[in-house]
């Protein structure tokens, strides 16, 4: 079974999000043990320059993901890799077949995150040329993993 942790900035503050969080980590259960960690985002205005905000946030990021040494971290970025369903799907198999079963998934707050996260990562992983709100981005990301659990046992949900 895999254990899949996403540490994310902030929290979902929408009922909506929340209902869809909770509908995929019920589906997730039957394939994986999902865990979230929510790290307090900063707030910001125009006196903090963002890269003073994308450090604190990134100290909070690095003391989590130091309890996840033996994970495979992968970064939400926007200029990461992007991948089909399918081969997000072998992606994972793949990876999950030579070892790693433990995968932490990092989204970062409104402003992105820090380059030293980023090169942390094993892989950064982005969802599309588009921006999203990193609250959106949380259940599309959990929508894709039900996905590729769904696409790699083989069952109809992907078409």
């Amino acid at each position: 079974m895999l254990h899949i942790k996403l540490v994310c900035l902030g929290k979902l503050k929408e009922k909506y999000w929340q209902a869809a969080e909770a509908e995929y980590l019920k589906r997730l259960s039957a394939f994986a043990k999902v865990e979230i960690i929510e790290l307090k985002e900063e707030s910001f205005d125009d006196k903090m320059p963002a890269q003073m905000i994308k450090e604190t946030e990134a100290r909070l990021l690095k003391n989590a993901l130091n309890k996840f040494q033996d994970a495979y971290i992968v970064a939400l970025d926007e200029r990461g890799k992007q991948f089909f369903s399918i081969d997000f799907s072998k992606k994972l198999s793949d990876l999950a077949l030579s070892g790693n079963s433990n995968f932490v998934f990092v989204i970062g707050g409104p402003l992105g995150l820090d380059e030293s996260i980023l090169k942390m990562a094993k892989l950064k992983l982005s969802f599309s040329l588009f921006t999203f709100t990193h609250q959106m981005i949380r259940v599309f990301l959990l929508e894709q993993i039900y996905r590729a659990m769904m696409i790699e046992s083989g069952r109809q949900y992907h078409y």
